[in-house]
């Protein structure tokens, strides 16, 4: 900072005998009446600039100057300089939260509670599976591999007639054989077309009438879930709108009354058809609980020739255009 040195006091003048100045009488005189008190005023502020002694430094006046902007450092006391930890705090303390932040936080919170349900879920699972019996475990983990087996047996079927589609010379030829044939699957499991092929055929005897229609419900949901593809039971085709209800002295399905012994057919897997109707506390157990009698038969060739009859929605029309 730069320091200010004290204006120069020019000297006294020489003063006369008669205490006055070396101007002439009459020109003291003539300013008498108007400079009398100028005089004074004009050295009152010379008085003030006189220079001090060296032993009380002069604080340093801020610069008249518009570049200087510095605050005297007498104007106050000075504030105490803050330590690190309380700028951190001061930094942290109140919260600043953005909407960024706040959805970020949401997300995380979102996320949290999911891996919280599936752990949950999964623990629940694992406590069932640590008492079952090693059987049982042996069963499961084979028709999981089967489900397996079947889903990747799709997948490439799949991928085989995308192939087929972009490699082939004559693609419209190619897509209306493939729609011939998917018309024909479609069929099959809408029941309007007849099917054949390997499968099993299960009986279920019932002499003191005890088996109910949602028994008989339990084995075809079963059966579908294990990969069968059709399903036929005493001439009566199983499809997805099919509904059972219980009736006298029998079973009604879809309003089509049947009666003991209750004969399956049913068209896929045997491998994987019949460990899902005697698993543990499956199907079989079940209906030999209420004194049935069940048997359960694999077979290379299954027919099942019950149609049904297609039938137009009333409703429901085609998205497609």
């Amino acid at each position: 900072m730069r320091r200010e040195l004290p204006a120069e006091v020019p000297p006294p003048a020489p003063r006369t005998e008669s205490g006055t100045t070396g101007a002439s009488p009459a020109h003291h005189t003539h300013h008498a009446h108007h400079g009398h008190h100028g005089s004074h005023a004009s050295q009152a502020p010379k008085a003030a600039q006189a220079p001090r002694t060296p032993q009380t430094p002069r604080t340093p006046q801020p610069s008249r100057g518009p570049e200087s902007g510095a605050t005297p450092a007498a104007d106050g006391p000075s504030e105490p300089a803050l330590t690190g930890r309380q700028r951190l705090v001061n930094g942290l303390w109140p919260p600043r939260v953005t909407r960024a932040q706040l959805i970020v936080a949401l997300l995380l919170s979102g996320l949290g509670f999911g891996l919280a349900v599936q752990v949950a879920s999964t623990s629940d699972t694992d406590s069932a599976l640590r008492g079952a019996r090693q059987e049982d475990l042996v069963r499961i983990l084979d028709e999981l591999d089967d489900r397996t087996e079947r889903l990747e047996d799709e997948k490439q079927g799949l991928e085989k007639q995308r192939e087929e589609l972009e490699n082939s010379s004559d693609q419209a030829e190619e897509a209306r054989r493939q729609t011939i044939e998917k018309e024909r699957q479609l069929g099959v499991l809408a029941g309007t077309v007849a099917a054949q092929g390997p499968g099993i055929e299960m009986t279920i005897e019932d002499t003191k009438g005890t088996v109910e229609s949602d028994m008989l419900l339990d084995a075809i949901q079963e059966l579908r879930a294990a990969g069968a593809e059709a399903i036929q039971v005493n001439g009566v085709r199983v499809v997805a709108g099919t509904y059972l209800s219980d009736a006298d002295g029998g079973v009604s399905v879809d309003g089509n009354k049947i009666k003991s012994p209750y004969r399956f057919k049913v068209i896929g897997k045997p491998q994987d058809l019949e460990p899902a109707l005697n698993i543990p506390g499956g199907v079989v157990q079940t209906l030999e609980k209420e004194q049935a009698t069940v048997t359960v038969e694999r077979s290379d060739k299954i027919v099942v020739d019950a149609l049904r009859a297609p039938k137009r929605p009333d409703y429901a029309r085609s998205s497609s255009r």
